[in-house]
């Protein structure tokens, strides 16, 4: 019998343990996907360190930003056997009513990898087939080139399952575009593509963090500003907001305030920032509880939007944008083996971490 090898959590412990499983007969809809790269999420470090329950019972294999090649798939997918894919952080059902109403990212039958069943943080996995993303022109060698990136290949690819999906589709959602003003939260995983991403549609980015190597790196990567919002307490950052919009003669109202940081600070932070028609992204998650003024998005005519994940249907133009080198998820990103996964996640936790880790299975692994 094939077997796959990972690291799984089990109950009560703040470590994962690896382990061994044997590779399930696959259903007409099933694929198996040997991993080339998984990325390392702050809701996988919310699993294992402070609390938040997986929907599948313990003992469980973790991860969910997957990129990877298909080596076996069920009889309705057998044509994509060989292709490497990314795997979408979320994928529905395709078929109950919330998918057939555009709303896939709600589906009540949803499988996200590493929370509904085994994840990446192993050499294979198994998978729905359905909405599994081919990447066009990859290579069969997970190291070699791809598309019009320097230094692009498939493992990096990884990140685009979540971060740089997740952040696309609320970009997209939040409707920024050529001229306006998009104020990002939070520069991290996320927040960093979040800055890219709406920069690339042609919106005057804001990006604000704590962090000032995380700001610089906004800058580098088309925020038009960076600010640390400890400098600028009260309503002092939203005036300097509205000094730089004037300044870019762009609209002192409607503004897109995407909070990605997933601290209670920042999202504080971003519904201070709401100005009249304001559309506020909810993307970072956290278990804090936050004090808030809700009557100021009746005042102000704003929306409040909490974005989960991202449809599969966007995929395909988030990687064309990926391959031609308009998002850069290359030089953010930086690759750790598998058998040093204790340490990855103790890094990231600490935020010791200064790029996106990816997970590559060692050589050695079966």
């Amino acid at each position: 019998m094939a077997t796959y090898a990972g690291w799984e959590m089990r109950e009560g412990a703040r470590e994962l343990v690896r382990a061994c499983r044997e590779v399930p007969a696959l259903t007409a809809s099933d694929a198996l996907v040997r991993v080339a790269g998984c990325g390392v999420c702050h809701t996988d470090l919310g699993f294992l360190y402070d609390g938040v329950r997986t929907r599948h019972a313990l003992p469980l294999i973790l991860g969910h930003e997957i990129s990877g090649y298909v080596e076996d798939a069920g009889s309705a997918h057998r044509g994509l056997v060989g292709k490497a894919v990314v795997v979408p952080a979320v994928l529905p059902c395709g078929e109950c009513a919330a998918c057939r109403s555009g709303r896939s990212t709600i589906c009540g039958r949803q499988i996200m990898p590493g929370n509904d069943r085994d994840g990446g943080f192993a050499d294979r996995v198994v998978l729905p087939a359905r909405f599994l993303c081919p990447v066009p022109g990859a290579p069969g060698d997970p190291d070699a080139p791809l598309g019009d990136a320097p230094g692009l290949t498939v493992r990096h690819l990884a990140v685009v399952a979540d971060a740089v999906s997740t952040a696309y589709q609320a970009v997209e959602r939040s409707g920024a575009s050529d001229g306006t003003i998009a104020v990002v939260v939070g520069l991290g995983g996320v927040g960093g593509y979040a800055a890219q991403v709406a920069a690339d549609r042609g919106a005057a980015v804001v990006a604000i963090d704590v962090d000032a190597r995380r700001r610089e790196e906004a800058t580098r990567r088309g925020a038009a500003i960076a600010l640390d919002p400890r400098e600028l307490p009260g309503k002092e950052l939203r005036a300097r907001v509205a000094a730089f919009a004037k300044q870019r003669g762009a609209p002192g109202t409607g503004w897109t305030i995407l909070e990605c940081s997933g601290t209670a600070a920042g999202q504080q932070t971003a519904f201070g920032l709401l100005v009249h028609g304001a559309t506020l992204m909810v993307v970072g998650f956290t278990l804090e509880a936050v004090s808030l003024r809700l009557s100021n998005l009746m005042a102000f005519d704003a929306r409040a939007l909490g974005n989960w994940g991202c449809a599969p249907e966007l995929y395909p133009a988030i990687l064309e944008r990926v391959l031609a080198g308009r998002i850069d998820v290359v030089s953010p990103t930086t690759f750790r083996p598998l058998s040093r996964i204790a340490e990855a996640l103790e890094d990231v936790h600490a935020r010791r971490a200064d790029r996106r880790v990816v997970l590559v299975p060692d050589q050695e692994e079966p």
